[in-house]
């Protein structure tokens, strides 16, 4: 039976990130790391307009520049240079810069695609061996680790099991860790955009009363669109055709990048708040998505998952004990504890604040975008949380 030190159980780009993190100390330690994948990586990226795409906070090009993987990524990465926070038909606005924040960027736009392949490409073959594509089946516990059954009936045994296999983990709930769920009543309709005046780096967070928007900047002038409407809405804006929904998009977004030209593909998300109940257990750990998934409005879920990424690795190769020792995952789970809960609740407080049709929630919503942009102390703290450094002075 083929026995591991590590096996990821997901290899996107949350444990493909873990993976490229452990390499250099499990290298030194000897220690053998497995990604167990459903979906092969492709040999080569090939650019498409509807590739969907990732918001990299500035905290995450610091843990991929430690890395040496940023170089890289940097060559599709659009820099954020400014936000624009808006609410339609209400006078406050906001904007945060990254010159005043004195950084490069306030964070990146990223497909996904480019991002895999990099990582993909970082990862060292001697170090970490690939199981593409498989799947785990079954997880059975040991009292050294857990026994995992693929589902071409081969086993395989490991010290740490690490669960990344997104937000609809069937793993999760056959081993019976719960999970806290809050849904939203709302979809995201996610598409790019093409506008007919540069985006020059800027970012839009617009809230309606429908919910909220983003567009946010991508390569070849393109817009990232995430368009948050109640499950039927946006299930009507998905069937319209492109001329249509351009139409209505222009009518909410207005002209502030000119008129509308073009729209990809379009994909909708049913939306929830889902934090699981056990991130750790002996031998095993939690990340990405299957730990929590948060509403895509405020751009934090991946990069709280890369940041619990980096902590585990850390926490890890800092130890004198085997990979799965309790003890060592519990204090990787305390470390991570403050910055979950002030992500999650900075993400879920975000979304009901500007979700709300309230006259009074509203009027408040106003008050607090505009002091946003007149109190320096108030517009640095919200600047922090969107670039992933509230809780972390390091990224």
């Amino acid at each position: 039976m083929n026995r591991v030190n590590l096996a990821i159980i997901g290899g996107g780009l949350v444990g493909a990130s873990l993976a490229l993190a452990l390499q250099a100390g499990a290298r030194a330690r000897g220690w053998k790391i497995v990604l167990i994948e459903p979906f092969a990586p492709g040999d080569s990226y090939q650019p498409s307009y509807d590739a969907r795409s990732s918001a990299l906070s500035f905290g995450a090009r610091q843990i991929y520049q430690r890395l040496g993987l940023w170089q890289e990524i940097s060559r599709r990465a659009e820099p954020i240079k400014q936000i624009h926070v808006s609410d339609r038909g209400r006078f406050s606005t906001a904007r945060l810069s990254a010159m005043e924040e004195g950084v490069p960027a306030l964070g990146y736009v990223v497909e996904n695609a480019w991002l895999g392949q990099c990582l993909w490409q970082g990862l060292d073959k001697d170090v970490i061996s690939w199981r593409c594509p498989a799947e785990v089946t079954r997880m059975e516990p040991l009292e050294d680790g857990y026994r995992l059954t693929l589902n071409d009936e081969t086993l395989l045994e490991c010290e740490l099991a690490v669960l990344a296999d997104g937000g609809r983990s069937g793993l999760r709930e056959q081993l019976g860790i719960g999970v806290k769920k809050r849904p939203y009543n709302q979809s995201a309709l996610i598409a790019n955009i093409t506008p007919s005046e540069a985006h020059n780096g800027m970012a839009f967070e617009r809230f309606t009363d429908d919910g909220p928007m983003a567009l946010l900047p991508l390569p070849e002038n393109r817009c990232a669109l995430v368009w948050t409407r109640l499950g039927m809405d946006a299930q009507r804006l998905a069937a319209l055709d492109e001329r249509s929904f351009l139409s209505e998009l222009q009518g909410v977004f207005g002209y502030r990048l000119g008129t509308l030209k073009q729209v990809g593909a379009r994909n909708l998300y049913p939306l929830s708040l889902i934090e699981a109940e056990e991130q750790v257990r002996p031998h095993l750990a939690v990340l990405g998505n299957a730990a929590h998934s948060l509403h895509p409005i405020a751009g934090q879920g991946f990069n709280l998952s890369l940041r619990d990424a980096q902590a585990l690795a850390e926490a890890l190769l800092a130890s004198p004990s085997a990979p799965g020792d309790f003890a060592t995952l519990q204090a990787y789970r305390e470390r991570q504890r403050l910055d979950q809960n002030l992500t999650v609740g900075f993400s879920d407080q975000v979304t009901r604040l500007f979700g709300s049709t309230q006259p009074l929630v509203s009027l408040g919503r106003n008050i607090g975008l505009l002091g946003l942009d007149l109190l320096p102390p108030a517009k640095r703290w919200f600047a922090r949380q969107a670039m992933g450094l509230g809780t972390r002075s390091d990224g």
